[in-house]
């Protein structure tokens, strides 16, 4: 596919995001922000049976960085919690369709580091 497709389908996911928005009821909640440019990511997730069962975030900042948590958290929905903490910087790539180059890969990996850092929380209070 042409990279225009791409570029389309991230401006389609930052003006009209899935999961956006806070989860009425959730198990961990995670907030990161980039301060290099100040976009900032709090992710909620509910697990069940070891698996994301629901997952939403709010937050503000770029294209890449909202659409990406956007794309993030339909990605990760019925994934159990140790395949989604395996995401990295490769899989973002996947996920968003295209490589957002060293000056945005801190905006692209937001998502996926609160993620990461939601899941670690979780499994943390529930040894």
């Amino acid at each position: 596919m042409p990279l225009d497709i791409y570029a389309e389908e991230i401006i389609s996911q930052y003006e009209h995001p899935h999961n956006k928005g806070k989860l009425t009821k959730y198990d961990v909640e995670f907030h990161d922000e980039n301060p290099i440019c100040g976009d900032d990511i709090t992710i909620y997730v509910k697990i069940e049976k070891e698996k994301i069962a629901q997952v939403s975030f709010e937050g503000q900042g770029c294209a890449i960085s909202q659409a990406g948590a956007s794309m993030l958290t339909d990605f990760v929905k019925g994934m159990s919690i140790s395949d989604a903490k395996k995401i990295d910087y490769e899989k973002v790539k996947e996920i968003l369709g295209l490589d957002p180059g060293p000056a945005r890969m801190h905006c692209a990996v937001l998502s996926a580091k609160a993620l990461a850092g939601a899941l670690e929380s979780y499994m943390k209070a529930h040894k």
